[in-house]
């Protein structure tokens, strides 16, 4: 069984892959993060290798602590600065990179990347499965999980069903599809209409 640091690893080697056959048109399309596009969305994913804890706590300090903020104004700023091949570089070389999220972990870590990842590749209609090890280290355990919560999105009432895979989560009227859109509607993301099935889903479709 692989693991944690091993999937963290293929799971980047997977994207940088992806970065690699994109044309350089879709480098400027947009992802399921609002206002950013496939270059942004890189720019913040490789943020952590690219950065010292100095020069992070620095750019932190410029938006008064506030987290979002900053990381906003860095990936805006650094995806103007880079090609997408320096980008895409930044991803591959640094597959084994140990960063983990604070109070994050590796399961962190490898959150961050699942969800990036597929940020950039739904919306292009781009495959890149998440095998079920994987997804099973980073779906919530509950409603209350320390990833969904930082994300704010309304879940009251709901039980998500995922279709490819045994898991299930909440209580009330069923949202069903597959564990990795699950994932992302579970952390605010706006999915291609027809990818859930179930009355709520009008809530996390665009």
């Amino acid at each position: 069984m692989d693991t944690i640091q091993d999937m963290i690893a293929a799971q980047r080697g997977e994207l940088a892959a992806v970065l690699d056959a994109l044309p350089a048109s879709g480098w400027d399309e947009p992802t399921l993060c609002a206002g950013w596009r496939v270059r942004e969305v890189v720019a913040h994913v490789t943020m952590p290798f690219r950065y010292s804890r100095r020069g992070f706590a620095f750019e932190l300090v410029k938006s008064r602590g506030r987290f979002n903020e900053m990381a906003d104004r860095v990936a805006l700023r650094d995806a103007a600065r880079m090609s997408p091949g320096e980008l895409t570089e930044a991803v591959r070389s640094n597959i084994g990179h140990p960063w983990r999220p604070p109070g994050g972990g590796f399961s962190g870590a490898l959150a961050h990347d699942v969800i990036h990842g597929l940020d950039i590749t739904v919306p292009l209609g781009l495959a890149l499965v998440v095998p079920e090890e994987r997804l099973r280290r980073v779906l919530p355990a509950s409603t209350n999980d320390k990833t969904v919560m930082f994300f704010g999105a309304d879940l009251a009432g709901i039980e998500f069903r995922a279709r490819d895979m045994d898991w299930t989560l909440g209580a009330g009227t069923p949202l069903t599809g597959a564990a990795a859109d699950l994932l992302l509607a579970m952390c605010g993301r706006k999915l291609p209409a027809g990818r859930l099935e179930g009355d709520p889903s009008a809530r996390f479709s665009a």
